[in-house]
Parts: C-alpha cells; sequence; structure tokens
C-alpha cells in the first residue's frame, strides 16, 4: 500500500537518512519487531535497551511509511474528551489515560535531549471553540481536567484575540505538549538500537507467521524465516491485515507546510499548538525552521491514487481556512502531502496479544491523532506485558475493553 502522497516535509527536508541491510538469511533473536516507522523504532529502542535482543523489519525504507507523512503534534490530549472517555469506561480510565499520554510526553523529551537533533521543543496547545455552541462542552472539558490536577486555564474571546490574533468564542490552554521531527527521530532511535546489538532490516516483507509453544515462526517473502519467543506488530494502519476483521477506519488526512515566516508575524503561534473543536478539525503547529505546518481536511480516503488527486485541492482549503482565521497571515503552501491513517471509535489504542495469533504476537497499534504520545506508552506497555509483567493502562488499551 502507499501510505503517503505528494511531498511531506520530513522526507524532503532529511532524505534517507541511514541504510539498513536487507535480511536474506534465517535469524534467531528475542524479539521481531514488524514495522520501522515511529511506533517500531519507540519499542525497539525500549526494548533493546532493556536487555532484549530484536529485529526490527521493514518492507520499505525505515520511516517512509506513515511516520513519513506525521504532522508530530505530541499532546495528552486525547481526540475523545476526558468527560466523553468518562462516560464509556469510568472516571479511573479516563484519567489514567489523560496522565499516561501526559507522561508519555515528559519520556519523549528525555529521550530527544539523549537522541539530539530530532527537532524536539515544549509547546502550548490552545485547544478552541469552533462555534458558540462547542463551548459548553470545552467548559465542561476544562472543569474536569483542573479537578485531576491538569495545568489548564481558559481564554475567552477577548484573550483569544489579544494574544493568539483570531477569533473563538473560548479555548483551553494547556501547558503541555511538543512537537518533533517523527521521521529523524525515528531513524535515530533504530540506528540506537543496532549500537546496542540488535538488528534492522529494512526492503523486508514478511509474508507468513505462524505461533506455537514455544514461539513465532516468521517467514519472509524472500524464504528466509526468524524464529523468536514474541512478534510486535508494529505496521500502522497495514497491521489490521492480520486481524480476521478490522478494529479501526481508515481515513487519509492531508497537511503541508508554508514558507518561513517572521518570528514577529508568527506571534504565538511559534510555541503554540493550536486545534479546534470541529470533527475533523484544522490543526497547525510551527516548525523549528520558523515555518507553519497545518492539517486537517480528512476524509474516509484510503486509495492511494484517489488520495493523491486530492491533496493540491485539500491544501487550497486548509490555506483558505487558516486565512480566514488570520486574514494578515500569508499562506503559501510550500510542500504539500496527505496520508492514511487509522481512527477507533473512542480514540484510544490497542496494545498487546489479540485471540487471532495468540499471546505470544503482540499488536501496537497507535491509531488517531496521539499516535507518537501513544506509541511511547506501548513501548513501554508492550515491554512489561513481553517480560509478564503488568502496566496500568494494559485492560483499557487491550482488545478486551
Amino acid at each position: 500500500m502507499d501510505l503517503k502522497s505528494g511531498y511531506p516535509f520530513w522526507t524532503v527536508k532529511n532524505g534517507l537518512l541511514a541504510p539498513f541491510p536487507q535480511l536474506t538469511q534465517d535469524l534467531n533473536v528475542d524479539t521481531v519487531i514488524i514495522g520501522g516507522g515511529i511506533t517500531g523504532a519507540l519499542i525497539a529502542d525500549e526494548l533493546s535497551r532493556h536487555g532484549h535482543q530484536v529485529a526490527v523489519l521493514e518492507r520499505r525504507d525505515v520511516g517512509w511509511g506513515s511516520s513519513a507523512a506525521s504532522t508530530a503534534l505530541l499532546q495528552y490530549e486525547i481526540d475523545t474528551h476526558m468527560v466523553h472517555l468518562a462516560e464509556q469506561y469510568g472516571e479511573v480510565n479516563a484519567v489514567m489515560a489523560y496522565r499516561g499520554c501526559a507522561e508519555a510526553i515528559v519520556s519523549l523529551e528525555r529521550l530527544a535531549a539523549e537522541l539530539g537533533n530530532v527537532a524536539f521543543s515544549r509547546q502550548e496547545s490552545l485547544y478552541f471553540a469552533s462555534q458558540e455552541a462547542d463551548v459548553a462542552a470545552l467548559s465542561a472539558e476544562l472543569t474536569m481536567r483542573k479537578r485531576f490536577g491538569f495545568d489548564v486555564a481558559w481564554l475567552d474571546k477577548r484573550t483569544i484575540e489579544a494574544d493568539y490574533g483570531f477569533s473563538a468564542p473560548g479555548a483551553i490552554l494547556s501547558s503541555l505538549a511538543a512537537r518533533a521531527d517523527p521521521y529523524r527521530m525515528a531513524y535515530h532511535l533504530l540506528e540506537n538500537v543496532v549500537r546496542r546489538g540488535s538488528q534492522v532490516f529494512d526492503r523486508t516483507q514478511v509474508e507468513q507467521l505462524t505461533p506455537d509453544g514455544e514461539g513465532v515462526s516468521v517467514v519472509l517473502r524472500n524464504g528466509a524465516t526468524l524464529r523468536s519467543q514474541q512478534v510486535v506488530i508494529a505496521a500502522g494502519y497495514e497491521s489490521q491485515t492480520w486481524l480476521p476483521e478490522p478494529v479501526a477506519a481508515n481515513r487519509s488526512s492531508y497537511a503541508f507546510v508554508t514558507d518561513p515566516l517572521p518570528r514577529e508575524v508568527m506571534g504565538k503561534l511559534g510555541h503554540t499548538l493550536v486545534w479546534e473543536s470541529a470533527r475533523p478539525y484544522l490543526y497547525l503547529r510551527s516548525t523549528q525552521e520558523g515555518r507553519l505546518l497545518i492539517g486537517g481536511e480528512d476524509d474516509d480516503e484510503d486509495i492511494a491514487e484517489r488520495r493523491d488527486a486530492r491533496v493540491m485541492e485539500k491544501a487550497r482549503t486548509l490555506a483558505a481556512k487558516v486565512e480566514a482565521l488570520w486574514p494578515d497571515l500569508e499562506i503559501n503552501p510550500t510542500f504539500c502531502w496527505g496520508g492514511t491513517f487509522a481512527e477507533t471509535d473512542d480514540g484510544l489504542p490497542y496494545f498487546g496479544p489479540h485471540e487471532a495469533l495468540g499471546p505470544r504476537v503482540h499488536f501496537a497499534m497507535a491509531y488517531g491523532g496521539n499516535g507518537i504520545t501513544y506509541s511511547m506508552i506501548g513501548a513501554q506497555l508492550l515491554r512489561a506485558l513481553i517480560e509478564g509483567r503488568d502496566h496500568p493502562l494494559r485492560a483499557l488499551f487491550s482488545f478486551q475493553r
């Protein structure tokens, strides 16, 4: 499957950062990780730094799937409000999910500092009401987050106009958010995995998985076979092909970056992620180079050719929306792209085994708008499962929830 269209900024900016070999011979390892994007990289890093021998298998070049199309808004704020998660799964679980994402941002910050040169920086997050009718829901969300200790504040229309230069009836300002270059981060993580003695292979296609009582046999398209104790499937929305029926809907999102903008023109947008209450939502954030990265206009298309044909039209629509909010901004879509992702009904991910493949095959489905923060949680959760330990989010993020 072609997971992206157009010219994702990260691949244009970075190119192919490092070569990895193709696997052509049999191999025995502790854990096979299928997928060499940011999710697989975070899991491989977590396991390898704690003594596990892993082999990462990527059928394209590393990072060249959905990770290249990610816009990397790192938020603890889940697409589903905490209020709504509490209604569905109880207050304890809802708060635990949000706190897990908040802790994941701090973990990602530590990792980024260790890696260096991954364009990571702390940001704030401004979640604004798209219309007056959305104010009550955002106000209720603010109240619940405050009750459980999240650092949030309410901004009224006057403050939004004065501080951020656009008009909205109200907004939640969160102090904890971040941005990063996910493509470069995946590469650097996998380079460290190799330095620890584990292995990373690209252009390596998995054909068949056969679990048994002793482990899992992984047969490649070229005939080579890997034998491992555990397998983690971290292949983005393509992971669903290993399940008897899908657990998430495939969607496409569209994005572009602008030319660099002067710092005085950017204002507080230079250190604030902005997104709205409408669904699908418009979102934007700055890049390290002083550009704006703008995205949204999600649709149900996941056929590559049709998605390709929509990229420029979607970019023009996004640019018009931003210019309607900020008439003084001159928005020029410089690099435009679309990417396919998966979205669950409740906005939560799936991590762990599925009955279809048994207890030794784990899925890492970091679906939804919080893909990278979910992946950080998933790396720690899956290591706990592989090591026979419990994790507080195991049940909530499982297929049995």
